[in-house]
Protein backbone atom coordinates (compact mmCIF):
# COMPACT_ATOMS: atom_id res chain seq x y z
CA UNK A 1 0.00 0.00 0.00
CA UNK A 2 2.84 2.52 0.89
CA UNK A 3 4.31 1.46 -2.63
CA UNK A 4 1.44 2.39 -4.09
CA UNK A 5 1.00 5.65 -2.70
CA UNK A 6 4.81 6.47 -3.14
CA UNK A 7 4.27 5.86 -6.99
CA UNK A 8 0.77 7.99 -7.38
CA UNK A 9 2.85 10.38 -5.63
CA UNK A 10 6.15 10.31 -7.95
CA UNK A 11 3.24 10.16 -11.48
CA UNK A 12 1.44 13.40 -9.91
CA UNK A 13 4.95 15.03 -9.43
CA UNK A 14 6.16 14.04 -12.93
CA UNK A 15 2.92 15.55 -14.39
CA UNK A 16 3.62 18.90 -12.29
CA UNK A 17 7.01 18.81 -14.18
CA UNK A 18 7.46 22.67 -15.90
CA UNK A 19 10.71 21.73 -17.31
CA UNK A 20 10.38 18.57 -19.61
CA UNK A 21 13.31 16.54 -20.84
CA UNK A 22 13.93 15.35 -24.11
CA UNK A 23 15.96 12.31 -25.54
CA UNK A 24 19.16 13.23 -26.77
CA UNK A 25 18.35 11.16 -29.60
CA UNK A 26 16.16 14.24 -30.76
CA UNK A 27 18.23 16.99 -30.03
CA UNK A 28 19.95 18.00 -33.19
CA UNK A 29 22.93 20.37 -32.64
CA UNK A 30 24.74 22.70 -35.52
CA UNK A 31 27.66 24.81 -35.79
CA UNK A 32 25.47 28.25 -36.10
CA UNK A 33 23.76 27.06 -32.64
CA UNK A 34 27.02 26.44 -30.98
CA UNK A 35 28.36 29.93 -32.07
CA UNK A 36 25.22 31.91 -30.61
CA UNK A 37 25.70 30.04 -27.31
CA UNK A 38 29.29 30.90 -26.83
CA UNK A 39 28.21 34.29 -27.77
CA UNK A 40 24.95 34.22 -25.40
CA UNK A 41 27.63 32.55 -22.85
CA UNK A 42 29.94 35.66 -22.88
CA UNK A 43 27.58 38.63 -22.99
CA UNK A 44 26.10 36.65 -19.78
CA UNK A 45 29.18 36.33 -18.01
CA UNK A 46 30.75 40.12 -18.47
CA UNK A 47 26.81 41.18 -17.79
CA UNK A 48 26.85 39.63 -14.13
CA UNK A 49 30.43 40.63 -13.69
CA UNK A 50 29.67 44.64 -14.61
CA UNK A 51 26.22 43.97 -12.41
CA UNK A 52 28.29 42.60 -9.32
CA UNK A 53 30.31 45.70 -9.26
CA UNK A 54 26.89 47.32 -9.04
CA UNK A 55 26.06 45.53 -6.26
CA UNK A 56 28.75 46.55 -5.09
CA UNK A 57 28.52 49.81 -5.15
CA UNK A 58 26.26 52.10 -2.97
CA UNK A 59 24.58 55.89 -3.77
CA UNK A 60 23.88 58.73 -1.67
CA UNK A 61 19.93 59.18 -1.16
CA UNK A 62 19.12 62.86 -0.36
CA UNK A 63 15.37 63.80 1.24
CA UNK A 64 14.53 67.09 2.71
CA UNK A 65 12.33 68.38 5.20
CA UNK A 66 12.07 71.55 7.64
CA UNK A 67 14.44 72.39 10.28
CA UNK A 68 12.52 72.85 13.62
CA UNK A 69 15.42 73.09 15.31
CA UNK A 70 16.15 76.52 16.73
CA UNK A 71 17.15 76.64 20.11
CA UNK A 72 20.65 74.88 19.55
CA UNK A 73 23.89 76.60 18.83
CA UNK A 74 25.80 76.77 15.60
CA UNK A 75 29.08 76.11 15.35
CA UNK A 76 31.56 77.78 13.34
CA UNK A 77 35.30 76.27 12.64
CA UNK A 78 37.18 79.16 11.54
CA UNK A 79 40.95 78.90 9.78
CA UNK A 80 41.82 82.25 8.54
CA UNK A 81 45.34 84.03 7.58
CA UNK A 82 44.91 87.68 6.93
CA UNK A 83 48.46 89.64 5.80
CA UNK A 84 48.33 92.14 8.94
CA UNK A 85 50.20 91.77 12.00
CA UNK A 86 47.62 90.21 14.83
CA UNK A 87 47.54 93.62 17.01
CA UNK A 88 46.21 95.38 14.16
CA UNK A 89 42.98 92.60 13.49
CA UNK A 90 40.43 92.02 15.06
CA UNK A 91 37.65 89.37 14.90
CA UNK A 92 33.58 88.87 16.24
CA UNK A 93 30.20 87.75 14.90
CA UNK A 94 27.41 90.18 15.12
CA UNK A 95 24.74 88.46 15.67
CA UNK A 96 21.44 89.74 13.79
CA UNK A 97 18.90 88.92 15.78
CA UNK A 98 20.16 90.25 18.75
CA UNK A 99 22.51 92.97 17.85
CA UNK A 100 25.01 92.01 20.14
CA UNK A 101 28.86 90.46 19.45
CA UNK A 102 29.34 86.74 19.79
CA UNK A 103 32.17 85.84 21.98
CA UNK A 104 35.31 85.48 20.44
CA UNK A 105 37.11 83.17 23.50
CA UNK A 106 37.23 80.55 20.93
CA UNK A 107 40.13 81.98 18.63
CA UNK A 108 43.29 81.64 18.66
CA UNK A 109 45.83 85.00 17.54
CA UNK A 110 48.74 83.03 15.77
CA UNK A 111 51.50 85.56 14.14
CA UNK A 112 53.15 83.45 10.81
CA UNK A 113 54.51 84.14 8.16
CA UNK A 114 51.87 85.02 4.75
CA UNK A 115 54.05 83.29 2.19
CA UNK A 116 53.85 79.70 1.88
CA UNK A 117 56.84 76.91 1.36
CA UNK A 118 57.02 75.12 -1.36
CA UNK A 119 55.37 71.97 0.18
CA UNK A 120 51.91 74.09 1.88
CA UNK A 121 51.78 75.80 -1.93
CA UNK A 122 51.24 72.52 -3.69
CA UNK A 123 49.15 71.47 -1.37
CA UNK A 124 47.18 74.03 -1.89
CA UNK A 125 47.34 74.26 -5.56
CA UNK A 126 45.47 70.46 -5.15
CA UNK A 127 42.47 71.51 -2.88
CA UNK A 128 41.65 74.54 -5.49
CA UNK A 129 41.96 72.25 -8.32
CA UNK A 130 39.51 70.03 -6.12
CA UNK A 131 37.35 73.04 -5.48
CA UNK A 132 37.17 73.70 -9.36
CA UNK A 133 36.37 70.01 -10.16
CA UNK A 134 33.65 69.92 -7.68
CA UNK A 135 32.42 73.02 -9.45
CA UNK A 136 32.21 71.44 -12.68
CA UNK A 137 30.72 67.67 -11.66
CA UNK A 138 28.48 67.94 -8.26
CA UNK A 139 28.31 64.04 -8.26
CA UNK A 140 32.17 64.23 -6.73
CA UNK A 141 30.18 65.43 -3.36
CA UNK A 142 28.95 61.85 -3.14
CA UNK A 143 32.56 60.63 -3.13
CA UNK A 144 33.78 62.69 -0.53
CA UNK A 145 30.81 62.11 1.66
CA UNK A 146 31.48 58.22 1.46
CA UNK A 147 35.34 58.58 1.84
CA UNK A 148 34.91 61.26 5.39
CA UNK A 149 37.25 60.58 8.04
CA UNK A 150 39.28 58.88 5.19
CA UNK A 151 41.12 61.85 3.75
CA UNK A 152 43.54 63.88 5.83
CA UNK A 153 42.55 67.28 7.05
CA UNK A 154 42.27 70.14 4.71
CA UNK A 155 44.93 72.10 7.06
CA UNK A 156 47.99 73.00 5.67
CA UNK A 157 51.12 71.49 6.82
CA UNK A 158 53.13 73.18 9.15
CA UNK A 159 56.12 74.94 8.05
CA UNK A 160 59.67 72.94 7.63
CA UNK A 161 62.26 75.54 6.66
CA UNK A 162 62.61 77.05 10.11
CA UNK A 163 62.19 80.63 7.96
CA UNK A 164 63.80 83.26 10.17
CA UNK A 165 61.94 85.90 8.51
CA UNK A 166 59.71 88.20 10.98
CA UNK A 167 56.03 86.77 10.88
CA UNK A 168 54.17 89.59 9.06
CA UNK A 169 51.08 88.05 8.98
CA UNK A 170 48.18 86.52 11.63
CA UNK A 171 46.21 83.12 11.41
CA UNK A 172 42.66 83.37 13.19
CA UNK A 173 41.77 79.84 14.16
CA UNK A 174 39.66 77.98 16.31
CA UNK A 175 35.47 77.77 16.44
CA UNK A 176 32.54 80.01 17.62
CA UNK A 177 28.91 78.94 19.00
CA UNK A 178 26.09 81.47 17.46
CA UNK A 179 23.02 81.21 17.51
CA UNK A 180 20.87 79.56 14.87
CA UNK A 181 19.90 83.18 12.96
CA UNK A 182 21.47 85.40 10.29
CA UNK A 183 25.11 86.67 11.25
CA UNK A 184 28.06 88.31 10.45
CA UNK A 185 31.35 87.15 10.58
CA UNK A 186 34.07 90.36 10.26
CA UNK A 187 37.94 90.83 10.33
CA UNK A 188 38.59 94.77 10.02
CA UNK A 189 41.09 96.80 11.94
CA UNK A 190 41.47 97.09 15.14
CA UNK A 191 39.79 94.75 18.49
CA UNK A 192 36.28 94.61 19.04
CA UNK A 193 35.29 96.30 21.91
CA UNK A 194 31.60 96.17 23.42
CA UNK A 195 29.08 98.68 23.00
CA UNK A 196 25.55 99.46 24.31
CA UNK A 197 24.50 100.22 21.10
CA UNK A 198 26.33 97.71 19.26
CA UNK A 199 30.06 96.87 18.94
CA UNK A 200 33.16 99.22 17.48
CA UNK A 201 36.47 98.39 16.28
CA UNK A 202 40.22 100.29 17.49
CA UNK A 203 40.91 101.14 14.48
CA UNK A 204 41.68 105.39 15.06
CA UNK A 205 45.78 104.00 16.04
CA UNK A 206 46.74 101.88 13.02
CA UNK A 207 47.83 104.26 9.68
CA UNK A 208 46.05 103.20 6.15
CA UNK A 209 49.39 102.21 5.17
CA UNK A 210 49.49 99.28 6.81
CA UNK A 211 45.96 98.30 5.82
CA UNK A 212 46.70 94.57 3.64
CA UNK A 213 43.28 92.66 3.79
CA UNK A 214 45.30 90.06 1.41
CA UNK A 215 44.20 86.75 3.24
CA UNK A 216 44.35 82.94 2.79
CA UNK A 217 41.03 80.80 3.92
CA UNK A 218 42.25 77.23 4.80
CA UNK A 219 39.15 76.22 6.38
CA UNK A 220 35.65 77.49 6.85
CA UNK A 221 33.05 75.26 7.72
CA UNK A 222 29.66 75.08 10.18
CA UNK A 223 28.76 72.47 12.89
CA UNK A 224 30.16 69.05 13.42
CA UNK A 225 33.67 69.12 12.04
CA UNK A 226 34.42 66.07 10.47
CA UNK A 227 37.92 65.42 8.82
CA UNK A 228 37.88 65.06 4.80
CA UNK A 229 35.10 66.86 4.10
CA UNK A 230 35.95 69.45 1.56
CA UNK A 231 34.28 73.46 2.29
CA UNK A 232 33.64 75.73 -1.11
CA UNK A 233 35.78 77.70 0.59
CA UNK A 234 38.82 75.68 1.46
CA UNK A 235 41.56 76.73 -0.64
CA UNK A 236 40.55 80.16 -1.03
CA UNK A 237 43.18 82.76 -1.40
CA UNK A 238 42.37 86.72 -2.18
CA UNK A 239 45.60 89.31 -2.62
CA UNK A 240 44.19 93.06 -2.20
CA UNK A 241 44.93 95.69 -4.79
CA UNK A 242 44.30 98.64 -2.10
CA UNK A 243 44.61 98.98 1.04
CA UNK A 244 41.20 99.75 1.71
CA UNK A 245 39.22 97.09 -0.13
CA UNK A 246 36.44 95.25 1.25
CA UNK A 247 36.02 91.47 0.66
CA UNK A 248 32.89 90.19 1.40
CA UNK A 249 31.37 86.38 1.13
CA UNK A 250 27.75 85.91 1.14
CA UNK A 251 26.69 82.07 2.84
CA UNK A 252 23.44 80.24 2.83
CA UNK A 253 24.28 77.68 5.32
CA UNK A 254 21.96 74.44 4.70
CA UNK A 255 21.55 72.12 7.69
CA UNK A 256 22.47 68.61 6.78
CA UNK A 257 22.59 65.03 8.91
CA UNK A 258 25.53 62.82 7.23
CA UNK A 259 24.54 58.70 7.51
CA UNK A 260 27.02 56.53 5.72
CA UNK A 261 28.46 53.02 6.53
CA UNK A 262 31.08 54.56 8.66
CA UNK A 263 30.01 57.48 10.06
CA UNK A 264 26.65 59.38 11.63
CA UNK A 265 26.86 63.23 12.16
CA UNK A 266 25.02 66.20 12.12
CA UNK A 267 26.90 69.16 10.02
CA UNK A 268 26.25 71.72 7.40
CA UNK A 269 26.87 72.45 3.84
CA UNK A 270 26.32 76.10 2.57
CA UNK A 271 26.93 77.75 -0.81
CA UNK A 272 28.75 80.75 -0.79
CA UNK A 273 28.78 84.06 -3.36
CA UNK A 274 31.87 86.56 -3.33
CA UNK A 275 32.45 90.05 -4.16
CA UNK A 276 35.07 92.45 -3.44
CA UNK A 277 35.53 96.56 -4.05
CA UNK A 278 38.02 99.23 -3.02
CA UNK A 279 36.64 101.68 -0.29
CA UNK A 280 36.37 104.82 -2.32
CA UNK A 281 34.08 107.11 -0.23
CA UNK A 282 35.11 109.81 -2.80
CA UNK A 283 33.29 107.60 -5.84
CA UNK A 284 30.55 106.63 -3.84
CA UNK A 285 32.17 103.02 -2.58
CA UNK A 286 30.68 103.47 1.03
CA UNK A 287 32.01 100.91 4.00
CA UNK A 288 34.72 99.63 6.29
CA UNK A 289 38.03 97.56 4.61
CA UNK A 290 37.91 94.45 6.05
CA UNK A 291 36.70 90.41 5.77
CA UNK A 292 32.88 90.24 6.15
CA UNK A 293 31.24 87.08 6.32
CA UNK A 294 27.53 87.34 6.10
CA UNK A 295 25.80 83.63 6.66
CA UNK A 296 21.96 82.81 6.77
CA UNK A 297 20.73 79.42 7.98
CA UNK A 298 18.43 77.96 5.39
CA UNK A 299 14.76 76.44 6.69
CA UNK A 300 15.41 73.41 4.97
CA UNK A 301 17.29 70.68 6.21
CA UNK A 302 18.86 67.60 4.17
CA UNK A 303 19.41 64.28 5.11
CA UNK A 304 21.72 62.45 3.08
CA UNK A 305 21.96 58.37 3.77
CA UNK A 306 24.07 55.96 1.85
CA UNK A 307 22.28 53.05 0.84
CA UNK A 308 23.23 49.71 -0.72
CA UNK A 309 21.19 47.33 -2.65
CA UNK A 310 19.29 44.32 -1.20
CA UNK A 311 20.60 40.62 -1.88
CA UNK A 312 17.84 39.66 -3.44
CA UNK A 313 16.89 42.66 -5.76
CA UNK A 314 20.60 41.46 -7.38
CA UNK A 315 19.20 38.25 -7.61
CA UNK A 316 16.59 39.09 -9.24
CA UNK A 317 18.56 41.31 -11.36
CA UNK A 318 20.74 38.49 -12.56
CA UNK A 319 18.01 35.99 -12.94
CA UNK A 320 16.50 38.70 -15.46
CA UNK A 321 20.15 38.94 -17.06
CA UNK A 322 20.24 35.17 -17.62
CA UNK A 323 16.79 34.47 -18.62
CA UNK A 324 16.70 37.67 -21.25
CA UNK A 325 19.83 36.96 -22.76
CA UNK A 326 18.71 33.00 -23.66
CA UNK A 327 15.62 33.65 -24.23
CA UNK A 328 16.74 36.60 -26.86
CA UNK A 329 19.33 34.97 -28.43
CA UNK A 330 16.78 32.22 -28.90
CA UNK A 331 14.52 33.69 -30.58
CA UNK A 332 17.03 35.56 -32.99
CA UNK A 333 18.91 32.08 -33.79
CA UNK A 334 15.11 30.46 -34.84
CA UNK A 335 14.79 33.89 -36.68
CA UNK A 336 18.20 34.00 -38.39
CA UNK A 337 17.63 29.75 -39.44
CA UNK A 338 14.04 30.97 -40.96
CA UNK A 339 15.95 33.90 -43.11
CA UNK A 340 18.39 31.41 -44.05
CA UNK A 341 16.03 28.50 -45.20
CA UNK A 342 14.17 30.94 -47.45
CA UNK A 343 16.88 32.01 -48.77
CA UNK A 344 18.93 28.65 -49.71
CA UNK A 345 15.10 27.38 -50.45
CA UNK A 346 14.71 29.83 -53.37
CA UNK A 347 18.58 29.36 -54.17
CA UNK A 348 17.79 25.60 -55.06
CA UNK A 349 14.62 26.63 -56.96
CA UNK A 350 16.60 28.43 -59.29
CA UNK A 351 19.28 25.98 -59.49
CA UNK A 352 16.63 23.35 -60.67
CA UNK A 353 15.07 25.98 -63.20
CA UNK A 354 18.33 26.92 -65.07
CA UNK A 355 18.71 22.60 -65.56
CA UNK A 356 15.88 22.10 -68.08
CA UNK A 357 16.12 20.14 -70.89
CA UNK A 358 15.14 20.70 -74.33
CA UNK A 359 12.36 17.83 -75.91
CA UNK A 360 12.26 16.75 -79.64
CA UNK A 361 8.26 18.08 -79.95
CA UNK A 362 9.55 21.58 -78.76
CA UNK A 363 8.81 21.31 -75.02
CA UNK A 364 11.20 21.49 -71.99
CA UNK A 365 11.68 19.15 -69.62
CA UNK A 366 12.19 20.67 -65.62
CA UNK A 367 13.72 17.23 -64.38
CA UNK A 368 17.21 17.02 -64.03
CA UNK A 369 18.56 14.12 -66.45
CA UNK A 370 19.47 10.95 -65.20
CA UNK A 371 22.64 9.37 -64.82
CA UNK A 372 24.07 6.70 -66.12
CA UNK A 373 26.97 4.79 -66.42
CA UNK A 374 28.03 5.10 -70.07
CA UNK A 375 27.74 9.15 -69.19
CA UNK A 376 30.46 8.52 -66.85
CA UNK A 377 32.88 7.45 -69.44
Amino acid sequence: MRRLNRKKTLNLMKELDAFPKVPESYVETSASGGTVSLIAFTTIAFLTIMEFMVYRDTWMKYEYEVDKDFTSKLRINIDITVAMRCQYVGADVLDLAETMVASADGLIYEPVVFELTPQQKELQRMLQLIQSRLQEEHSLQDVIFKSAFKSASTALPPREDNSLQSPDACRIHGHLYVNKVAGNFHITVGKAIPHPRGHAHLAALVSHESYNFSHRIDHLSFGELIPGIINPLDGTEKIASDHNQMFQYFITVVPTKLHTYKISAETHQFSVTERERVINHAAGSHGVSGIFMKYDISSLMVTVTEEHMPFWQFLVRLCGIIGGIFSTTGILHGFGRFVAEIIFCRFRLGLSRSTSVPLPDGHTSNHLPLITDNSTH
